[in-house]
């Protein structure tokens, strides 16, 4: 087990009940928790130091939902302007050809990226599984955040109502209920750790109403009731689209469907919960359901502004994510904090979102979501999941008169000095440790590049022109 003492530490942000702010403290670590916090702590024996002295530290954050296997799909000029039904309908014929190594470096460099950017937790809502393919698809994500030592919350996704039953999605990526729910079984039996300061929890998330029967999200949320610590988590209210679905498919709006399915209370998570009445807000916040918001995705497509002010206001539990590359383009989760608090000012009010406010989203916001109270702050007997932003980068010069919020709205590079998970040093100095970057981005382009050509050839659509 580790032993580290972060000393001297120029601007520590606990984000703990009373959002305090530290200056010229020391965090020391033993193992995978923080034992100290305080002024002149003495070094002990074999315990590594860090001078923190021109750092600003913050609780790791945590990424409420994400796509790692969307990755390879960045900046795809044919669907670069489209909105989320076509772009799902023209992404489908790449991720046909999802393969087990696919997923892996997809997963890998999104992985990376996100703990270069002070990520630490990541929730991920793998759902594509292509039939000519092996079942266990997951478990290459699940490798992935082992090699890299990112705390992993996985969700063993599903899709069961293709094209031929009035679904979006090519029957070649859907599954049967059987089947969708023996895997399930699977890798909960495999993988799951309920415990506290678990690395490794999993979810189950169908991927949408309009991807998935009712009858399958009812047997699916009956499935995770029956195993501890096993959350809920789907695609909500995205789009005018998805309302429009199910009011001519159901009758009735998305959360109003969901209520009646059982995918609603403090186990359950929305990704995205755009289009959301007052009604439902207060819905959300009486049952404790949460909202994993997605501000650059939901930009990105055109699908609106979520009403993220007033769920905090009523008290619904709001986590942050950058949700798949191939809708963001890119995994810096800094980035996302940024973007949140600017979206929000033109879409609410210039004083609606504050540095602090995207900063308690983005660490106790996301643990609230995922169900943990071991992450999320820095505090003595927390997981030691945390941050750590130089503040004498070029890009945070003139920014010091409030270090708290430097990184967020400065930026800087956008990249942590230090990432550690665990208590364990994941990005040391900006770089990944354990891990050959320049190969892993070699071997992603070359995918890349190989799984657009194939999803071309079999279309005869030419993915590289919008």
């Amino acid at each position: 087990m580790s032993r580290l003492l972060l000393r001297n530490i120029h601007t520590l942000a606990a984000v703990n009940d009373g959002d305090e702010v530290f200056h010229g403290v020391s965090v020391r670590i033993d193992g995978n928790r923080i034992t100290e916090i305080g002024r002149g702590l003495v070094p002990v024996d074999e315990e590594r130091i860090i001078d923190c002295s021109k750092h600003v530290v913050y609780p790791g954050f945590v990424n409420t939902h994400h796509h790692l296997f969307q990755t390879m799909q960045r900046c795809v000029p044919y669907v670069a302007n489209a909105k989320l039904f076509d772009w799902l309908v023209g992404l489908y014929q790449i991720w046909r050809h999802l393969t087990p190594e696919a997923i892996y470096y997809s997963a890998l460099v999104g992985i990376g990226e996100l703990l270069m950017s002070g990520c630490t937790t990541i929730a991920d809502h793998f759902y594509v599984f292509p039939t000519d393919q092996p079942r266990e698809l997951l478990d290459h994500t699940i490798e992935a955040a082992q090699r890299l030592g990112a705390r992993f919350h996985p969700t063993r996704g599903s899709m069961s109502r293709g094209k031929s039953s009035g679904g979006l999605p090519p029957d070649e990526v859907v599954q049967e209920s059987d089947e969708i729910l023996y895997d399930c079984q699977r890798v909960i039996e495999i993988y799951h750790d309920p415990a506290p300061f678990s690395m490794l929890r999993i979810g189950l998330s169908p991927c949408s109403p309009f991807s998935v029967t009712g009858e399958q999200m009812k047997e699916i949320a009956l499935f995770a009731r029956e195993h501890e610590g096993v959350r809920l988590h789907t695609h909500l209210a995205e789009t005018v689209d998805e309302n429009d679905y199910c009011l001519e498919v159901y009758g009735k709006r998305p959360l109003a469907l969901m209520e009646e399915l059982g995918w609603i209370g403090n186990d359950v998570w929305f990704a995205h919960g755009v289009h959301f009445t007052d009604d439902e807000l207060r819905l959300l916040a009486d049952t404790g359901t949460g909202v994993a918001h997605c501000p650059t995705s939901n930009l990105r497509l055109g699908s609106g502004i979520a009403r993220i002010p007033e769920m905090l206001d009523l008290g619904v539990p709001v986590g942050l994510a950058v949700d798949g590359s191939a809708s963001n383009d890119c995994s810096n989760m800094l980035l996302e904090l940024r973007q949140a608090l600017l979206v929000h000012r033109v879409g609410t009010g210039v004083d609606r979102m504050s540095p602090g406010t995207v900063l308690r989203m983005a660490t106790r916001g996301g643990a609230q979501v995922l169900g943990r109270d071991d992450i999320g702050s820095v505090e003595v007997g927390k997981a030691a999941d945390l941050a750590l932003f130089r503040l004498d980068d070029i890009g945070m010069a003139g920014a010091l008169h409030d270090p708290v919020a430097a990184p967020i709205l400065s930026f800087g590079t956008g990249r942590t000095d230090y990432t550690i998970v665990n208590g364990e040093i994941v990005v040391e100095q900006g770089m990944l440790v354990g891990i050959d970057t320049e190969e892993m981005i070699f071997e992603a382009n070359k995918i890349a590049q190989q799984m657009v050509q194939m999803a071309s050839l079999r279309t005869g659509i030419d993915y590289s022109k919008g």
